[in-house]
């Protein structure tokens, strides 16, 4: 008596098919972050991807559409998680501004992909059409989270009026810097600030500067 369908095993070929896109992007993330937008081959991550060029190309059919691949799958959920706390969150916006911004580091900044805004930041001038992409889909998409967290703040009267453009730099930089910093100055000398020390004075710090001042007893 033949076997009921859900015990029949797929063929390993179609499987392994299956898996091979998150493969490649595995290792073309790997490989841009160690080496470099320029300096990664389309041939360097068929090999650390153990397929032929010719399978890479079955799915990607140039190394800027495997570069928005890489972007896209470790970059955009974090953001979509971002939007998702926002819009359902109650609580005080100083913790809300805790929240999205440790779900960034805890998603993007203390991963691998951590180390695409380096790249980023370093190839721009060199590669504008990636700059442009990753300014479209990753940087316009954080910098709104920011604002409407800062936004929400100071219509509720928990932040004080702010110039916005320039608090949402102001809150984004020091957590992309300690980015930039882990993938670059961490490989010759050790930052010596864990992360949680790190950022536990980093919202010291941006909190005390966003915060409303107390309303004098007496007054509304």
């Amino acid at each position: 008596m033949p076997k009921p369908a859900s015990h029949i095993k797929e063929p390993s070929h179609r499987r392994r098919k299956e898996a091979r896109p998150a493969e490649l992007t595995a290792a073309a993330l790997d490989l841009f972050v160690d080496k470099g937008y320029a300096a990664t081959r389309l041939e360097d991550i068929a090999v650390r991807a153990s397929v032929s060029k010719g399978t890479l190309y079955l799915y990607f059919d140039s190394k800027e559409a495997l570069f928005k691949a890489v972007v896209r799958e470790g970059l955009l959920p974090a953001l979509a998680e971002g939007e998702g706390i926002v819009a359902g969150f109650t609580g005080p916006s100083d913790a809300l501004l805790r929240e999205v911004v440790g779900g960034m580091w805890r998603l993007i900044g203390s991963q691998r992909i951590g180390g695409i805004p380096k790249l980023v930041f370093a190839e721009a001038r060199n590669f504008p059409e990636i700059a442009r992409f990753y300014y479209e889909e990753v940087i316009l998409r954080g910098t709104a989270l920011i604002r409407s967290v800062v936004v929400r703040g100071i219509a509720r009267g928990e932040f004080r009026p702010v110039d916005v453009d320039a608090a949402i730099l102001t809150v984004i930089a020091p957590v992309l810097m300690r980015m930039i910093w882990q993938h670059s100055m961490d490989v010759c000398v050790a930052a010596g600030i864990k992360d949680e020390a790190y950022f536990a004075e980093y919202f010291e710090i941006m909190l005390c500067g966003l915060r409303a001042a107390p309303t004098p007893k007496g007054k509304k």
